[in-house]
């Protein structure tokens, strides 16, 4: 059998360096796409096979070099990383490829967080990056992040004008006449593990702190478990080695049962979960219990509000944020302004607002004095470090913060597109959601929205009691099933 790698290599021979009548020497042959659009709320992504291949990474790497250069204020490489899935070889050589095809030279960094791209696009003269990960998504997806040189998610206009490209209704003003070059490194990823330490080394460290890492086969398993032992914390890894057929699969942030047995079997302090490409964690404290990015949110923001570090006492979150972690935040005369579910939205609004941190019940969290984009491992060690210079346990500072609303999610599977992406068209959807909201009255919340990740509808409902939210949350996902689901 034919490696994937190998068919990769002979795509690329045969298509990266093609003449077009645009006069792009090196531009590839177009491929055929989908209808619907290629970017969705974070970069494209879906099923290797089938959306993603190395005949589309080829494409988007060279028209992603061409967008990303011609809004360029200088020259300089793009940085390129990748998660642990069996495909992110081949997609990281076509996207290469792409990169070179299109005149740049590309900084390949391996194995390393999606975060890790982000800061080492900002602090070197790179003009992009990219990241291969489908994020906390099951092994057979994989996804393309692309940020620009401020090491931001690419702005959507730039991610359309890539897209025009790729079908063929962007020309490139002058034309490709040399190819980039590839270089590995791997040396950059530590560069990054350092500028996460120090902030906080000449304050605080974490030793005596025993603490579990749950690293779910994926990103962070090099990278994570090193940070903290310099930090020096006590280790203890779970899922720590780079597997492709497992990342994510019943681990991470997404499932922390194995994390919290394993936090009481060892009697740690905390633990952490992280997702494939760790750029979002979760915690658990010493009894076992799940602390989500609402407590994270809320235990953060008292802290940077206790060192007068927190502009107008502002924390952005989203739709999701629990209306028990509203209350208790405004009842610390704090403010909270909630987005569209995505950290981009919530980065987007931080930056309009002047807001310094934010974040996402699913435990994305951007702290502004620290990063430019969420960073599981960042928060990770901060949250370690709050916890330590608190002089208490985590479980302790969550029992003197709040309790949370009943709060259910639950995801409707639909696999026809434009049922998932009409759903608000829906005429008896709509009207079950309206005599929801009317008979929960200010004792709850709905929230009901299409996936922009994933193909699903998400059905949540928070209410003052879990009576109340379990029938809510019933009638609703029987209607999204009757009428939507396929």
């Amino acid at each position: 059998m034919v490696s994937s790698i190998t068919r990769t290599q002979s795509y690329i021979r045969e298509s990266a360096c093609k003449s077009d009548e645009l006069g792009n020497n090196f531009a590839p042959s177009l491929i055929s796409l989908p209808a619907t659009p290629l970017f969705g709320t974070d970069g494209i992504r879906g099923k290797v096979g089938e959306l993603l291949s190395a005949p589309l990474a080829l494409q988007v790497g060279f028209w992603a070099g061409v967008v990303l250069r011609s809004h360029a204020s200088h020259s300089g490489p793009v940085i390129l990383g990748q998660d642990s899935r069996n495909s992110s070889d081949m997609l990281a050589m076509a996207l290469s490829a792409g990169l070179t095809a299109a005149g740049l030279e590309v900084w390949y960094l391996g194995l390393c967080p999606t975060p890790c791209v982000a800061y080492l696009t900002t602090v070197s003269a790179a003009i992009g990056g990219v990241m291969i990960s489908a994020s906390h998504n099951p092994p057979e997806d994989n996804g393309i992040k692309i940020f620009d040189a401020n090491g931001g998610k690419l702005p959507q206009t730039l991610q359309k004008e890539i897209e025009r490209g790729m079908r063929g209704n962007l020309a490139v003003t002058s034309g490709v006449n040399h190819c980039g070059r590839h270089y590995s490194r791997l040396e950059l990823i530590r560069d990054y593990g350092e500028a996460l330490q120090q902030p906080l080394k000449p304050t605080v460290n974490l030793q005596g702190m025993k603490i579990v890492l749950d690293l779910a086969w994926g990103a962070a398993v090099g990278l994570a478990p090193a940070v903290f032992r310099e930090m020096g914390a006590g280790v203890i890894c779970l899922h720590d080695a780079a597997d492709g057929d497992r990342i994510n699969v019943n681990c991470g942030s997404t499932h922390l049962e194995i994390l919290q047995a394993a936090v009481k079997e060892h009697n740690a302090d905390l633990g952490f979960a992280f997702d494939g490409d760790a750029d979002r964690v979760l915690a658990v404290d010493s009894t076992g219990r799940p602390v989500d990015g609402d407590y994270i949110l809320y235990l953060w923001g008292l802290h940077l509000k206790q060192q007068q570090q927190l502009p107008d006492n502002l924390i952005v979150s989203t739709v999701m944020a629990n209306l028990g972690f509203e209350k208790a935040w405004q009842k610390q005369g704090g403010q909270l302004i909630r987005t569209a579910v995505g950290d981009q939205y919530v980065q987007a609004e931080m930056l309009k607002t002047g807001g310094m941190l934010g974040g996402e019940q699913s435990g994305h969290i951007l702290c502004r004095h620290y990063g430019i984009t969420g960073d599981g491992l960042l928060t990770a060690l901060h949250i370690a470090s709050l916890v330590k210079q608190a002089g208490v346990s985590l479980a302790e500072l969550v029992d003197q913060s709040f309790q949370t609303y009943p709060q259910l999610l639950r995801n409707v599977r639909v696999l026809d597109r434009d049922r998932r992406l009409g759903w608000q068209n829906c005429e008896p959807v709509q009207q079950a959601i309206a005599l929801a909201e009317t008979a929960m009255g200010d004792n709850g919340r709905i929230l009901v929205r299409a996936s922009g990740t994933e193909p699903v509808i998400r059905v949540m409902v928070e209410a003052a009691n879990a009576e109340l939210a379990n029938y809510w949350t019933e009638e609703l996902v029987a209607q999204v099933q009757q009428h939507l689901a396929v």
